[in-house]
């Protein structure tokens, strides 16, 4: 039985498990709204702008860990979810943007509200494409969710013209698709990481570096039991901050530009840099010349493009956080590592993170007072 596009667009939604999709409405998809509105499934959440319904969505799944879903009209729809679409492109966050488009035969005849959306976007999403012919709905948005939330996530933009949505195809919605030149990395090369392994033991300054890539891969309880059984010292990246508790005994602070001096001197000092999900952008090593000038460097991250890109290291590993924690977690035994951790205390007692408190009010103090006092409450900013 063949149905509309309109209709499997929201079964795949639902075959997909999405409990939430951020829409705007607009003239290339009221049919896909008609659509949603019938389903109990799927929360509609309607936003006051298509800017703060990308970031929406990248927030939806920052926080729970899902693709995020969103929904926008043609032109000017689609145009005003590029900054979200970049942002969850360089944080690696698994979104699904679905844009209307004109009907197919009014594509490259300067239609009304018509844009390349897909070309504007080719070089800030993992997958982007318009679909073409009903029969390729399906697959191509199983491609599509697969694309963003495997290896390493991202966003996904589909291009629906009006036609597309209207027309009949096939009902079924694929439970698996091919891609050719898409894998995804699931193991280790246990060789590699054994290596790195037997350099943390022998270190005598050793420093666990923790990215982004910890949080993007929920890999936070297998970091923090790394840690604790080797008895290492942590530092994180700006995305990395969270990859353990900030109130951990053996956590330094960020490092970087707007790092913490103890977990910058930690970087300097250390023999071993163990780093696993970061890219080494600039904001985190500053002169490359002179970043961990004394360390051997480990660097585990999924992405293979990542690896050596920035600061050429010693032991390159591609794999998942999760995965190569896993490993290493069965491997892991204490190192004697106190006098580096109180060279470590030494350094943060000898530059602590101060304010002046002679002149009223400040910022800083408030942030104490809240540090201290609030520890479970959620803040945002307006």
């Amino acid at each position: 039985m063949d149905i509309t596009g309109r209709k499997l667009f929201v079964k795949a939604l639902e075959e997909e498990g999405v409990d939430t999709i951020f829409a705007y409405p607009g003239g290339t998809v009221t049919d896909l709204f008609d659509e949603l509105y019938k389903t109990n499934s799927i929360n509609l959440v309607l936003p006051r702008h298509e800017q703060g319904l990308i970031h929406e969505a990248e927030g939806y799944a920052k926080s729970t860990g899902k693709v995020g879903v969103c929904l926008v009209t043609s032109g000017p729809g689609a145009t005003n979810t590029v900054t979200g679409l970049a942002d969850a492109h360089y944080d690696n966050v698994p979104l699904v943007c679905f844009t209307g488009q004109v009907p197919l035969p009014l594509i490259g005849n300067d239609a009304f509200q018509e844009v390349d959306i897909v070309g504007i976007t080719r070089n800030i999403t993992k997958y982007s494409v318009t679909v073409r012919d009903r029969k390729d709905l399906g697959k191509i948005i199983k491609m599509a969710f697969h694309i963003a939330r495997t290896g390493k996530p991202g966003p996904v933009l589909i291009d629906l013209p009006k036609d597309i949505q209207t027309a009949s195809g096939p009902a079924e919605y694929p439970d698996k698709v091919e891609i050719r030149g898409y894998r995804v990395n699931d193991t280790v090369h246990v060789g590699q990481l054994k290596r790195a392994y037997k350099m943390l033991k022998s270190a005598k300054k050793p420093l666990i570096l923790a990215g982004g890539g910890i949080n993007v891969a929920r890999a936070n309880e297998n970091l923090r039991r790394f840690v604790e059984a080797e008895n290492v010292p942590v530092v994180t990246t700006i995305m990395g901050k969270g990859a353990i508790p900030t109130t951990h005994p053996l956590y330094v602070g960020n490092c970087g530009m707007h790092g913490k001096y103890a977990a910058n001197k930690a970087v300097s000092e250390c023999d071993l840099l163990f780093s696993i999900g970061t890219r080494f952008n600039d904001r985190i090593t500053g002169d490359l010349n002179e970043f961990a000038p004394k360390a051997k460097i480990v660097h585990i991250d999924v992405d293979t493009a990542s690896i050596s890109r920035n600061v050429v290291v010693d032991v390159p590993i591609v794999a998942d956080a999760n995965v190569a924690l896993d490993k290493l977690n069965e491997w892991a035994e204490p190192i004697k590592t106190a006098e580096w951790q109180k060279q470590i205390k030494a350094w943060d007692e000898e530059n602590p993170l101060g304010m002046r408190r002679d002149k009223g009010m400040t910022p800083q103090m408030i942030m104490e007072h809240i540090n201290k006092n609030y520890k479970d409450a959620i803040y945002v900013t307006d």
